[in-house]
């Protein structure tokens, strides 16, 4: 591979200015070697759609590669455009280039709109307040306390906007403190409620931008909220204390893939709310059921041994000192928060989490999967989730076996290999009687046949005969060296034919992949094959007869 035997050369230049290179040597070779293959395979499939398409064109004549095609080659499959333009160029063809940056185009648009606003306020939020003071954040420590309404947004037509007072509608909330912990880092923002003059108004949701926390608020109907106006915030604490148990298992689950895979791996994204935390680290392979049992084995480990979590506010050299892990490309500021779980797990996190890893309950792996290149997923549930996903499965283990008629769930695996058993009797028979019905029709079959050339045609058109019946009966035809079969069966709207070409029909110039696609294309269809057994589908039932019969001109052409 030619970028794993640059790599030596690479890693020779510059290991003296970045040692870690000689360190991860074996690692970086490994991944650069799995990318290269992945890349070569995608061309592979690429060009084989891509012939696929130039072959259509040439067919009905075309010149013009449309731009739309393209683009699915390279937004889909990841197809390089500038291939797919060098390629059909050198076929005399043209590729729409308008059309395909139309939709590259469109594709960028679609992006920034998705990137806007993730994690964080529009822009007309953002103006809105653009002169307030940072909200004071007093989370980490009460889940009550009492604020003032700096700033309400109401939502209107060219986006939010400040108002003084709001009686109706839902509106966002800008205050001068809360215990509301605002989305960012990978935790969800929190929940709960605030109290204006003796009435609830939800809190459904909180953001965060540039030190300014937004709580988007349902309001009551017999509630007036004014800005000036003291209320009391309130958050769901136990929601708040599910998000905990994910969070700091996902710290836990960052070491344990280290100890297990190698330090290589890293942190690539997270997510966690109440329900599920998600985790996103680099890693070039999946991770094999024993990998997965170890992780998850180690997290629990610590989580038995009720590790103390503390968090320590410092400075970002002095928590690289202990070890802190840090999110590659992050910015930090001169004071960072440092959260430590025993001797296990250091890392540098705003977010909010247990004071012991005995809170965390149970953790369980619910799948490992993977996102994009080079970047693996697991997804996990912590606490009261892991007996809800336990519940899940005794529910489902109880219904499979009710629906196997297993006397109780103990005799599943009796019962479901008593049923394998009957399955592979039953086939048995399926092929016997195939057989038989092969057996039947094969004499008339052989006795319709008609020289076309030096060979033996028979074509006929089977009905609604099943497909494996088709297929057996195909195979015994082949076994006649000059023999070629080309048969239909359908039923309803579901069309196909199938071709057999014997050994010495073959010889003769006889092609049974290119016999079928010709033949279906009669009826409206298409398909190919191999020399000496092919199958197609078509669309035109009506047009049965016709394609059997054209079958005789088909093969005469193509003997030598």
């Amino acid at each position: 591979m030619l970028m794993v035997e640059l790599l030596g050369v690479a890693l020779a230049q510059n290991e003296s200015a970045y040692p870690e290179l000689a360190e991860r040597g074996d690692m970086i070779r490994r991944v650069l070697s799995i990318e290269e293959e992945r890349f070569n395979a995608t061309i592979d499939a690429g060009l084989s759609m891509l012939e696929r398409i130039l072959e259509q064109m040439a067919e009905e004549d075309k010149t013009t590669l449309d731009g739309a095609e393209a683009f699915k080659l390279y937004d889909t499959y990841g197809f390089p455009y500038d291939l797919t333009l060098e390629i059909a160029q050198e076929r005399g063809c043209e590729v729409d280039e308008a059309t395909f940056r139309s939709l590259m185009n469109e594709q960028r648009t679609r992006a920034r709109q998705a990137r806007g606003n993730v994690g964080g306020w529009d822009e007309s939020s953002k103006s809105a307040i653009s002169g307030l003071e940072k909200t004071e954040f007093c989370g980490y420590c009460e889940l009550e306390c009492d604020a003032t309404v700096v700033a309400i947004l109401a939502e209107g037509d060219n986006g939010a906007y400040s108002v003084n007072e709001i009686n109706e509608g839902d509106f966002t909330l800008v205050l001068d403190k809360t215990p509301f912990y605002g989305e960012g880092g990978g935790q969800v923002g929190d929940t709960g409620f605030a109290t204006v003059n003796g009435v609830k108004v939800n809190v459904v949701d909180t953001k965060k931008s540039e030190g300014k926390y937004q709580h988007i608020c349902e309001l009551s109907d017999n509630a007036v909220v004014k800005v000036g106006n003291t209320v009391t915030l309130t958050v769901d604490a136990e929601r708040r204390e599910a998000i905990k148990r994910n969070h700091s298992s996902v710290h836990l689950l960052q070491a344990a893939l280290r100890k297990v895979l190698g330090d290589h791996v890293e942190q690539a994204g997270s997510y966690v709310n109440e329900s599920v935390c998600r985790f996103d680290f680099t890693h070039f392979a999946a991770l094999t059921a024993e990998e997965i049992a170890a992780v998850e084995a180690l997290v629990n480990t610590h989580i038995l041994a009720a590790e103390g979590i503390t968090t320590l506010e410092t400075d970002i050299e002095t928590a690289r000192q202990n070890g802190a892990m840090a999110l590659f490309g992050e910015k930090y500021g001169k004071i960072v928060r440092m959260v430590k779980m025993g001797d296990f797990s250091t890392e540098l996190c705003g977010g909010t989490h247990c004071t012991n890893t005995g809170n965390i309950g149970l953790f369980k792996i619910v799948s490992e999967a993977s996102v994009a290149a080079g970047v693996r997923r697991i997804e996990a549930v912590t606490g009261q989730g892991v007996l809800q996903l336990l519940a899940q499965k005794d529910a489902l283990i109880a219904e499979t076996a009710k629906e196997l008629k297993a006397a109780n769930t103990a005799d599943l695996a009796k019962r479901a290999s008593q049923l394998q058993n009957e399955l592979k009797e039953e086939r048995r028979q399926i092929e016997s009687l195939n057989a038989k019905i092969a057996s039947t029709k094969l004499d008339a079959l052989r006795s319709s046949a008609k020289a076309v050339g030096s060979v033996s045609l028979i074509t006929a058109d089977m009905g609604a005969m099943s497909m494996d019946a088709a297929r057996s009966l195909c195979d015994t035809l082949k076994e006649t060296p000059d023999a070629v079969g080309v048969i239909a069966i359908h039923e309803g709207e579901k069309l196909n034919f199938l071709a057999v070409c014997g050994a010495d029909a073959v010889k003769a110039g006889a092609h049974a992949g290119n016999i079928v696609r010709e033949v279906a294309k009669v009826a409206g269809g298409s398909g190919g094959g191999k020399p000496d057994s092919a199958m197609a589908g078509g669309k035109d039932v009506s047009k049965v007869d016709d394609a059997l019969t054209a079958a005789a001109d088909i093969v005469k052409g193509m003997l030598k």
